[in-house]
């Protein structure tokens, strides 16, 4: 299972997003295709440029809780003081995808920022109830 983790400013447009979308799945060679899920955190799922970009994509939208992005917050690579003050993770875009994609996560691409939207993509086994 392959999850794209998002995480934006309040507000941030859909062509924002789309565009560090673009970017992270070019640096890490992958098709929209083999995108599984587009995660971010619970608080963020009703933004409105997120829920458009996972539209555009063809993909469904996962809302992550809070104490499961703190969950595997360890495993994340990149670190945003201010997303940690804010949100107590160190990167929304990275610990969304990696608890989107399950067990054994691993970050296939840390997060890329633009101006308003950042991006990350993380692999797993997907969530313990589709191991079954």
């Amino acid at each position: 299972m392959i999850a794209l983790g998002i995480g934006c400013r309040r507000d941030a447009s859909a062509d924002a997003i789309e565009a560090v979308v673009a970017q992270a799945l070019t640096v890490a060679r992958l098709s929209t295709g083999e995108i599984t899920v587009i995660a971010t955190a619970a608080d963020k799922q009703d933004e409105p440029g997120i829920i458009e970009t996972a539209k555009r994509l063809q993909r469904p939208l996962l809302g992550i809780a809070a104490d499961e992005l703190s969950a595997v917050a360890d495993l994340t690579v990149t670190r945003s003081d201010r997303v940690q003050r804010l949100k107590g993770v160190p990167s929304v875009a990275e610990t969304a995808a990696l608890a989107a994609a399950g067990r054994n996560a691993r970050l296939v691409l840390p997060r890329l920022a633009h101006a308003s939207a950042t991006c990350a993509i993380a692999e797993g086994e997907g969530p313990a109830e589709l191991m079954s």
